[in-house]
């Protein structure tokens, strides 16, 4: 069976048999999780198999093995976006340095060297963890398809958490206020700030995934650079309209295209078209120059400000671990008085409890 559903995940699951005779029993999670979404990855891994690189017993070049990994393993498990980072990366950075050497060549030594003349460039540590991220997956893979028998230890740099920009509660009033008469512009602020999407979200978003009835949004796809795709955890999530963003949306409702933002004449919003209507909005506010991701991360502020549990906002947001949720709780100046009320819960005031020594 090419595609099987699995705990209600679709999965690839195949028998291959390889040219000595030997028979491998395949299994992988889709990325497009439906039966078409599997057997489409299925076709793929059968494809790679195939290829030369993966039946010869010599170790491949680095240049070789990439050139590869970029048709196999990047094309079925990674948006488009993600495949442009990685082709940029192996260009710029990985395949001068590697290109020529043997899978096996590259050792701890040369991965520590290639990170040390990155940084004398003064790439940032957070570019250099990116690079570095991207040579360990694929160092990994080759392991996992026994092109090489060990992985050398790819060491990311310690970076200091980042900081994020975000409006206060008098500020976003400021800009609300300020495209109050502009539905659309009133309408596309509203998508990030009080539903937390995402600027390819928001271009995606359709009328299908409005339910304005029951006040709910379902984010099923993100756009970038006009390729529509899934959302950036490759899962979709519901959120509740807040009741202002509820009669944003009701007041630009039209027929001109399935898209929610479009032009008059159906076309869907550029991002350039989106961050100029967002520059115009905080410049009638008086505010400072913002991009669309500080709307998504007032979202998620005023949430833990309000009290929010990590959990839900996590939910709301679509962020794939918890961690990165953390990462607004300190913006909950309650949330430790609140945490050691719990154990006064129940206590007697006063009641002079003894100690034993």
């Amino acid at each position: 069976m090419a595609a099987r559903k699995i705990d209600g995940k679709w999965y690839a699951d195949f028998r291959f048999q390889h040219a000595d005779g030997s028979v491998e029993r395949v299994r992988k999670r889709s990325p497009v999780q439906s039966k078409a979404g599997a057997e489409e990855l299925e076709r793929q891994l059968r494809t790679a198999m195939l290829s030369p690189i993966y039946t010869t017993k010599e170790v491949p070049t680095f240049a070789a093995y990439a050139d590869d990994f970029k048709k196999t393993y990047v094309l079925a498990n990674n948006k488009p976006s993600e495949r442009s980072m990685k082709a940029s990366i192996l260009k710029h950075h990985l395949l001068p340095v590697f290109g020529l050497m043997q899978l096996d060549a590259i050792k701890m030594h040369s991965i520590e060297t290639l990170k040390a003349s990155l940084l004398g460039k003064g790439l940032s540590r957070k570019r250099v963890n990116n690079i570095l991220a991207c040579l360990g997956k694929m160092l990994r893979y080759a392991h996992e398809i026994e092109l090489i028998e060990v992985v050398p230890k790819v060491k990311l740099l310690k970076v200091a958490p980042p900081q994020f920009d975000f409006l206060t509660f008098e500020e976003l009033s400021r800009l609300v206020e300020a495209v109050k008469d502009e539905p659309e512009r009133l309408a596309l602020i509203l998508l990030g700030a009080d539903a937390g999407l995402r600027q390819g979200e928001s271009m995606a978003l359709q009328w299908g995934d409005v339910d304005l009835v029951a006040g709910v949004l379902t984010i099923r796809r993100s756009s970038w650079q006009g390729l529509i795709g899934t959302p950036k955890s490759g899962r979709e999530r519901k959120v509740p309209l807040t009741v202002r963003l509820q009669a944003a949306l009701k007041a630009i409702r039209h027929l001109k295209s399935e898209l929610v933002l479009c032009h008059q004449d159906g076309e869907p919003f550029t991002q350039s078209a989106i961050e100029a209507a967002l520059r115009f909005g905080c410049k009638r506010a008086g505010l400072r120059s913002i991009g669309s991701h500080v709307l998504r991360h007032t979202f998620c502020s005023h949430l833990a400000m309000r009290g929010a549990a990590p959990k839900a906002i996590q939910e709301l947001v679509g962020h794939s671990t918890l961690t990165m949720t953390l990462r607004y709780m300190h913006l909950a100046p309650s949330a430790l008085t609140e945490a050691i009320d719990l154990l006064n819960f129940g206590q007697p005031v006063g009641s002079g409890l003894s100690r034993s020594v």
